[in-house]
């Protein structure tokens, strides 16, 4: 199956495949990205619990970040990867820890569902399975950033915060950020109950389309919400220009072939990656 639209690329590459944005292939010069598919990948570095993986799978899971690094032509050491914990914490990364070896499982980035950096050779990492990544680029500041946003981190704004901590750090310019929604759980089965569905008509009552967004599928039981639209929505509202925010149009759980998710996987669920660097 190739997964390429007019907004991504499906790219098969020494045995690995992945996705990446024709908007940020035009600035290949500048940045590195891509977004990982494939059902024999697991980007997973530690347990949901923070425990640590057994030593199988942990290089397993370097391994499968090894190729995809080697596959777009970075080094696997650049790699600085959150701690995610569905928060909406987001830190700047001004060095990398260690310097043979990945960013993976530090006590540094525990509790951070965001990472930003202006410097070179740090690629920054995040993880899904049915959760938004976000990866964000202004190429007037030189300053990227990849933020993790399930439903928790879309009720908490996280890709806002993303925005105003590019702004305060950088002095970056709203109208200049490039946004890219990378694959993740859609509105077609993103089914939720009463408890949740208030709780994001309550949060989003400046958004005049909740009407749309928020679908009743079985009376008084059961929603579908479009996290996707409300996080469009909210960022051209903190200011990014409509035509800087691009969506990949796909939906984790119907690709079950290449994609993750744990609605569908449930118990035992692996991760998918975006990463992003400044060359």
């Amino acid at each position: 199956m190739d997964l390429s639209n007019e907004n991504v690329v499906h790219v098969k590459k020494e045995g690995m495949e992945y996705l990446q944005f024709r908007r940020l292939l035009e600035y290949k010069d500048i940045i590195n990205h891509a977004y990982s598919l494939g059902m024999d990948k697991n980007y997973r570095t530690s347990k949901a619990n923070k425990e640590k993986l057994d030593e199988i799978s942990y290089k397993k899971a370097v391994g499968d970040y090894t190729n995809l690094c080697h596959a777009i032509g970075s080094n696997p050491e650049h790699l600085v990867k959150t701690n995610q914990e569905h928060t909406d914490q987001v830190k700047i990364v001004t060095q990398k820890i260690n310097q043979k070896e990945p960013d993976f499982n530090l006590d540094e980035y525990n509790k951070t569902d965001g990472l930003i950096t202006n410097k070179q050779h740090i690629m920054l990492s995040t993880t899904n399975a049915d959760c938004i990544l976000l990866l964000f680029f202004d190429p007037v500041k030189k300053v990227i950033a990849n933020t993790h946003s399930g439903w928790k981190g879309t009720l908490q704004r996280i890709s806002i915060k993303t925005v105003e901590k590019m702004k305060k750090e950088f002095d970056c310019k709203p109208q200049d950020i490039i946004c890219c929604i990378c694959p993740s759980i859609r509105k077609c089965h993103f089914e939720v109950e009463g408890e949740v569905k208030n709780s994001f008509a309550n949060e989003f009552q400046d958004i005049e389309e909740m009407s749309e967004i928020i679908q009743e599928t079985v009376p008084n039981q059961k929603w579908n919400i479009d996290t996707v639209k409300i996080n469009e929505i909210i960022l051209q509202k903190a200011g990014l220009q409509k035509q800087n925010i691009i969506d990949s149009k796909i939906c984790s759980f119907c690709n079950d072939d290449l994609l993750h998710s744990y609605r569908r996987e449930k118990e035992g669920y692996g991760l998918n990656t975006a990463i992003i660097e400044l060359k």
